[in-house]
């Protein structure tokens, strides 16, 4: 698969490494911006096992 995007980038070596950062970078903000505060309420570890009393 990344071979695979290595070959879609344009341009030489350097600008594909420039791309590649830059894609990792947005894939990493939408999964902490949209992905994960979406699927952290069905996370078992948000359960609370101390309860008060």
């Amino acid at each position: 698969m990344y071979a695979a995007i290595w070959r879609i980038l344009p341009g030489p070596k350097a600008v594909k490494a420039l791309l590649s950062l830059i894609l990792v970078a947005a894939v990493v903000a939408v999964l902490f911006l949209w992905v994960f505060p979406a699927v952290a309420p069905y996370m078992p570890f948000n359960d609370q096992t101390v309860g008060t009393s």
